[in-house]
């Protein structure tokens, strides 16, 4: 811009420096990469398993939520365990994402970091929804509430993913 190069926030101040194996520009700051960050909803984003709880997350404008600072766990279900809602009735979800929909994410997320390692048989978790859910632990099968858990501790910046193999239901929902 005006003759002044410019490379991130540094300005070059001496150019073509020439080297056997390059060239040299000299700058007058110090580039630091932006540090990437991985979120709840990142894991859920890139997985291939999770198409309709993204989908869903996004409906109820969860997504910003569980992409921001602050601490969570999501028990994921994957699209298998959504399939096993009739169809109708998810579409009907779907249809007003900010009711039930939103009632029933909510019941998949705890408000701090629950690793594997944190849960015990018989611990009650209370969901951001405001329900509780029971973990069990039994020959090193873990369940929340009526779901298995397949996949533990997908680490993010914000908290941890958990893979279950169905939705889980808040009680007044059923």
């Amino acid at each position: 811009n005006d003759g002044v190069v410019t490379i991130g926030n540094a300005t070059v101040i001496i150019v073509d420096l020439e080297a056997d194996n390059g060239v040299v520009h000299v700058i007058d700051a110090i580039l630091i990469p932006e540090e990437e960050t991985t979120s709840v909803f990142d894991i859920i984003e890139g997985s291939d398993a999770h198409n309709t709880l993204e989908a869903a997350i996004v409906a109820a404008g969860l997504d910003e939520t569980l992409s921001s600072e602050g601490t969570y766990t999501v028990f994921a279900p994957t699209d298998d365990a959504f399939s096993a809602i009739p169809s109708d009735v998810l579409a009907e979800l779907i249809s007003d994402p900010t009711g039930q929909l939103t009632q029933i994410l909510l019941n998949h997320v705890i408000g701090s970091v629950a690793m594997s390692s944190d849960l015990s048989d018989g611990m009650m978790i209370t969901t951001l929804q405001g329900s509780e859910v029971e973990v069990g632990i039994n020959d090193g099968v873990v369940t929340i509430g009526n779901a298995t858990v397949i996949i533990v501790d997908l680490e993010a910046d914000n908290g941890v993913v958990h893979v279950i193999d169905a939705v889980l239901i808040p009680e007044e929902e059923t």
